[in-house]
């Protein structure tokens, strides 16, 4: 399926990179990929028509330290997206080089754990992974970090504006080996929480309304307590309207958890899918535009995978370049940087080697070439991305729901942006967009192949 064009990074050098997420560095209203260096530097490539180039100032770049993780979305209101950068020395326990906080602030980015109000929040335990959720609804995020051999952490600007660990006040300051992390409405109307974890059982918070949380992963049947999670995305797998979790298990069996009832799951991977690997990001995404996702498999040292649904069945996909039998994975991203309606996909890779990125394209020839497709953008009532909003798309043939990602299990973040493939169909019947706090607005027969921004109706 996916073509080399790792030519178009510009800057690339080979160097141990890890997480990658996609979101709006400068302002300009088009989406960067930020990627985290381990040693090194981090990159911030943002496309310029012939190609990527690094825009990072010294201070996103932040050479020599240890960044694994990122994730950004707007903490305080102000429209644009803050950066958490997660920095890991340690494999468990106390670590060394604390997190960063990014702010745009007064024409520059500041490091929020720099000043001195927040240094008493600084999480110097080591960490695996971050995502953002809007607990309450408002519009304003805060960052989960799933810490190893400590405790999960929330951080959210009080009303002091400094920075304050409410992880306990919000019932999820639980201990175990994180890795993974989504965030979402998974179960309630809210965004709930899901964690893969090692050496322990996976949690599931559900958000009981007030901006607390519940952990019933044990009832939900998600507890999977014998493997080692990793990367995790969301979709609707299988097109009921609710969502469901595919995940990777380091060295285990890989999992697709089907939600056949409210907050109930029922493990369903095919055995293709399940095959075990030294797995590090999943991704779900519309790559050919037919209008069913893919689910990409990033493997550390080993082949990449690629699965479709096709005919009632998900079944294994040609790869193409990106098999990568040799490549170091360490994290992945999809966006569409230069507009022209189809998803790229970077590879970061790492950790035990210096590699550098590589980029990939869908094939511009055969029946893809001509799907129609629709990219909806919603808004928070402050103009930021609304992370965690879910988004459904109804044609004749049938309805596809896909939630605005707000962190994608292992390291890394997506655009903020649904992205349908609509094969063959040029009729589209409505788009709903449903926010946190529950306000929704429609569009009605919007025509295909555009990028929609949505407000929110309070903005």
């Amino acid at each position: 399926m996916f073509i080399d064009k790792s030519s178009l990074l510009l800057h690339n050098p080979a160097q141990l990179n890890y997480g990658v997420a996609v979101t709006d560095i400068d302002g300009d209203g088009a989406f960067e990929l930020f990627v985290a260096g381990f040693g090194e530097r981090n990159l911030v490539l943002k496309w310029q028509e012939t190609g990527f180039v690094d825009i990072a100032d010294a201070t996103l770049a932040d050479d020599g330290r240890r960044a694994i993780g990122v994730a950004a979305a707007d903490l305080d209101g102000d429209g644009r997206e803050e950066i958490y950068v997660l920095n890991t020395d340690a494999f468990a326990g106390r670590k060394q080089f604390g997190d960063r906080l990014f702010d745009w602030q007064d024409g520059i980015w500041q490091d929020l754990f720099s000043l001195p109000q927040n240094q008493d929040a600084l999480n110097l335990t080591a960490g695996r992974s971050v995502a953002w959720v809007d607990r309450h609804g408002s519009g304003k995020y805060g960052c989960i970090v799933a810490n190893y051999g400590g405790s999960m952490r929330l951080y959210e600007l009080n009303e002091d504006g400094m920075l304050a660990d409410v992880a306990p006040e919000a019932g999820i300051n639980l201990k175990t080996g994180g890795r993974g992390l989504v965030a979402a409405p998974l179960v309630s109307e809210r965004m709930d929480i899901f964690a893969a974890n090692e050496n322990g059982a996976n949690f599931l918070f559900r958000n009981q309304g007030d901006g607390t949380f519940v952990e019933i992963a044990a009832i939900a049947n998600l507890s999977d307590p014998y493997e080692h999670g990793r990367g995790i995305a969301v979709l609707d797998a299988d097109g009921d309207g609710r969502f469901d979790l595919v995940y990777g298990n380091w060295e285990g069996p890989h999992r697709l958890y089907l939600q056949q009832e409210p907050s109930k799951f029922r493990e369903s991977a095919p055995l293709a899918m399940a095959i075990p690997s030294r797995i590090r990001t999943v991704i779900a995404a519309d790559f050919d535009n037919d209008g069913y996702d893919e689910l990409f498999f990033n493997n550390i040292g080993q082949p990449n995978r690629l699965f479709g649904w096709r005919n009632g069945k998900w079944i294994s996909l040609d790869t193409g370049d990106a098999l990568e039998p040799s490549g170091l994975g360490t994290g992945a991203a999809v966006g569409d940087f230069d507009g022209d309606g189809r998803l790229e996909l970077i590879i970061a890779h790492g950790e035990s080697g210096a590699q550098p990125l590589s980029l990939y394209h869908v094939a511009s020839n055969g029946a893809s070439s001509s799907y129609s497709w629709l990219r909806v953008l919603p808004l928070t009532p402050y103009g930021a991305p609304a992370r965690g909003a879910v988004v459904t798309l109804t044609t004749a043939e049938r309805r596809q729901t896909k939630a605005i990602d707000a962190g994608s299990g292992y390291l890394c973040q997506m655009e903020p942006v649904a992205h349908f493939g609509l094969g063959t169909t040029t009729q589209i019947e409505t788009v709903e967009v449903r926010w946190l706090d529950g306000a929704t607005a429609k569009l009605v027969a919007p025509q295909p192949n555009q990028l929609i921004r949505v407000p929110h109706p309070n903005s």
